[in-house]
Parts: structure tokens; sequence; C-alpha cells
């Protein structure tokens, strides 16, 4: 007769640990690494589960424990610009990688909080040491705000929580300054195409736009929403070349643009002949469309790298990314004279 091979019994996890507890995932790995975030009593009941249990640290426990992971989380949204996204990609990693630091990547797949939250959930149980979220989500979760306060985190013009540094230009600014230099030419109206409302940067960009037409005594057109492709700035081009006052466009990113100039120049409008162009970004490809593109300027390399420096460094490193500055090339000129 064959005696029987028992199972291996099953490590308790963290899950379980917070279950005995009576308490979530996120409070056993604060409680774990010593946060001062966590009552005296909370923490008692921590542990007297993990000896309960008889729960072995893993490595990502290990980590928070000691708060030495050299791994720095990074948060991206898959849809949106990919030329942006790459950037700030490379600007992360080569900033880490510079410091002996590797990164690790969680991408959501559309603007969600619980998407969101499991992101960073996922990051704070790797232990990493520090977050740069790269995600334009308007709303926060007490969750967000619980991990983003615990692990040190920058963002990217994205989320904001109450205790993560905000990096990068002025929004506002950037559509006031957009809006700003086709007035400064000459243009009495100007029409915008913006990017999807529950994107932070779209509804700045927007209102910069609205502030400063209304500055100069000009009611704004009705915005035209485009998802930041192409494809939507071709959509949105189509309509404007419908309206025979069109002489100047906002465009609220060049990729965008990149497509109201080929809706425009298909219906017969010449692009700065009959209608100027100014968009945002200046990514590579702008200064090699036809015309080259006049837009504010991100440097998303540059942004990423800056992130990874406040983090390990402090706040101070990213101070000069807050100003805008226009990229001047020939999408725009003066109106063309009655």
């Amino acid at each position: 007769m064959t005696k029987a091979t028992a199972r291996p019994r099953r490590q308790p996890s963290m899950a379980d640990v917070a279950r005995t507890a009576g308490v979530s995932a996120q409070t056993v790995s604060r409680a774990l690494r010593d946060s001062p975030n966590v009552n005296p009593e909370t923490r008692k009941r921590v542990l007297a589960a993990v000896e309960q249990l008889g729960y072995r640290f893993n490595n990502a426990a290990r980590v928070l424990s000691s708060g030495q992971s050299h791994t720095i989380g990074l948060v991206l949204l898959q849809s949106g610009g990919y030329y942006s996204r790459s950037a700030v990609t490379a600007g992360v990693e080569a900033a880490a990688g510079e410091a002996g630091y590797a990164v690790s990547i969680a991408t959501i797949a559309r603007l969600d909080t619980g998407m969101m939250e499991r992101s960073l959930s996922k990051l704070a149980d790797q232990g990493v040491d520090g977050i740069v979220i790269a995600v334009p989500l308007i709303s926060v979760t007490q969750k967000m705000e619980d991990i983003t306060r615990d692990i040190p985190t920058v963002t990217l013009d994205g989320s904001r929580t109450a205790s993560a540094l905000v990096l990068g230009i002025d929004q506002k600014e950037a559509g006031r300054l957009a809006t700003r230099h086709l007035l400064d030419l000459g243009h009495r109206q100007v029409w915008h195409v913006s990017g999807p409302d529950e994107w932070i940067e779209a509804r700045q960009r927007r209102e910069g736009w609205q502030e400063c037409l209304a500055a100069a005594g000009i009611e704004a057109p009705p915005p035209l929403e485009g998802d930041w492709s192409p494809d939507s700035g071709y959509r949105q081009g189509q309509v404007l070349a419908m309206i025979p006052d069109v002489t100047a466009v906002f465009a609220a990113s060049d990729e965008m643009a990149f497509g109201v100039i080929r809706a425009l120049r298909e219906r017969g409008r010449s692009v700065p002949g009959d209608v100027s162009i100014v968009s945002v970004d200046d990514i590579a490809l702008a200064a090699y469309c036809s015309p080259p593109l006049t837009t504010v300027r991100q440097d998303f390399y540059r942004s990423g790298a800056a992130a990874v420096a406040v983090l390990l460094q402090g706040a101070d490193a990213g101070e000069s990314l807050v100003t805008a500055s226009l990229s001047i090339r020939d999408s725009t000129a003066p109106p063309r004279r009655p």
C-alpha cells in the first residue's frame, strides 16, 4: 500500500496577515516598515498576526521593512501621446540607472481610479523607494492618498494627491502663451481643439485659452474635443475647414495639430496662409512636419529625469521645469488682409 504524499503547506501571505489582524494589506505593509502613520495598537495587532501565522517576509516585505529596494516605480497610461510616454520612460530609466536604481513600470489601460489604485498597490507591495506618476487622472481616492503619503511620490502634470510633488510646465500658462501668440499676430479669434475633458492638462490648457481670449475682450467659441490622436485632430480639422471665418487654431497637442493641418489642406485651406496653427508639446516630429509647427515646448525626457532627481535629492531639483516656452516656426503668420 502506497503512503499518500502530503501536500506542502501554503506559506501565509500578506493578505492572510491582513485578514487575521483585521486591517488592509496596505496597513500591514506600513506596519512592517515602521511607518509613523500606523498607530501602536494597530502595529501590535499586525505583529501578533505575523507571529500567529508564522508569516515569513518575502523579498518585497523585507524591502518594505528596510526601505532599500533601489527601485523606483513608474505609473503610465497606455493611451495618449506615444512620443511623450516614451520620452518620459526613457528619462526616468536613464536617471534611475545612473543613480543605481531599477525601474518598475505599472501601466493602466484607461483613466480609472480602480486601475490606478491597483497599480500603486502593486508598486507599494514591491517595496519601491519612490513613485513617479505620469497619469493625468483628476479623481483621487483615499487609497491613493494613503500610498503616496507613505512612499515619496512625484507627479508629472498628473494625478494630484496631498503628499505628491508636482513637476512640469504651468499648463494654463501654456494655453495662454499659445493663444496670445496668435492674437499678437493680429488674429481676431482663436479656435481650440482640446484634449479629453477627463485629463487635467486638457482642462488647464483650455482654461488658459479661455482666459487669454477673455482678457482681450473676445468671447471664446465652443472648443472642439479630441482624444490626443492625429485622427481626432483630422476629424475636428474637417469641421474647422467648413467655417470660413477660422484664421487661427490652438490645438492642445502636436499630434492633433498634424491631423488638423491635413484636414485643412484637403479642404483647400493653406497653413499658415489661410489658417495659423499653434499647439503644445514640441515632440521631435513637430520641427519636421510641413510646415514646421509652432508649439509650446515640453521636455518630456527632462521631466522624467527631473522626477527621479526630486525623489532622490529633494524638491528643489524640479524647479526649472515650471516655465513654458514657445518654439516659433512656420505654421503661424499674420492673417491675410481682406
